[in-house]
């Protein structure tokens, strides 16, 4: 049988999930992989340098399915960060359902060690680069090493967001992941509103005003 000529990296993605989820396990080689799904081995290495490099792309096609989704839609456009966060959040999840079993393959018997499972990686990377983006109000501190410090405090809170949000679907057994739906419109409420700048700004406010008049009567 001729070996197919035209490979695209969404083929190998394809070939690759159904290997995982027929056999269980990762194949043994690039070659044994490329013998199985009728083509020249040197076709992977256009894309991929070994199979752990496919895996993190997998998680990070999935994101970008997201986006693409969202930037479809006239209305996402028009909502705040934190409604932009929340139909990210609702897409992305029904992403992951819809490849169940391959995302559990994956990542249930890591559940204990998700922060530093390495095929995370690259959607982690996208992921902290979309929330940078969202335009999350945060207090203007007027020292460039604190803003910066403040910002990678917010995406890094925001990805361990995502993981602990992802740990619960991974558990969820109720129909249609309705228990996760609801945590995921509960934790990002609950997130947004610690992120709330203006109690902040205005207990600031009123310890500048303290300041100033105590300068005033001294």
């Amino acid at each position: 049988m001729a070996k197919k000529k035209a490979i695209k990296q969404s083929d190998l993605i394809d070939f690759y999930m159904d290997y995982i989820l027929t056999h269980n396990h990762k194949p043994k080689s690039v070659y044994a992989f490329a013998k199985d799904n009728n083509f020249d081995e040197q076709k992977f290495y256009e894309f991929y340098g070994t199979f752990e490099a496919l895996e993190q792309s997998i998680f990070k096609i999935f994101f970008d399915h997201t986006i693409a989704a969202l930037e479809k839609s006239e209305d996402y456009h028009s909502f705040d960060a934190r409604n932009k966060m929340l139909s990210f959040y609702y897409t992305f999840f029904e992403i992951l359902t819809a490849n169940r079993s391959y995302v559990v393959h994956v990542l249930d018997s890591n559940r204990n060690k998700m922060e530093s499972l390495k095929v995370l990686k690259h959607l982690k990377k996208s992921f902290t680069n979309y929330v940078g983006q969202l335009g999350i109000e945060t207090i203007d501190l007027k020292q460039e090493q604190l803003e910066k410090f403040q910002n990678r405090t917010l995406k890094e809170s925001a990805w361990l967001q995502l993981l602990v949000t992802m740990k619960f679907w991974l558990d969820d057994t109720s129909a249609s992941f309705e228990k996760t739906d609801i945590f995921i419109e509960k934790s990002l409420k609950s997130g947004f509103d610690l992120m709330d700048t203006t109690p902040i700004k205005s207990i600031i406010d009123f310890g500048k005003f303290l300041y100033k008049e105590k300068m005033h009567f001294n």
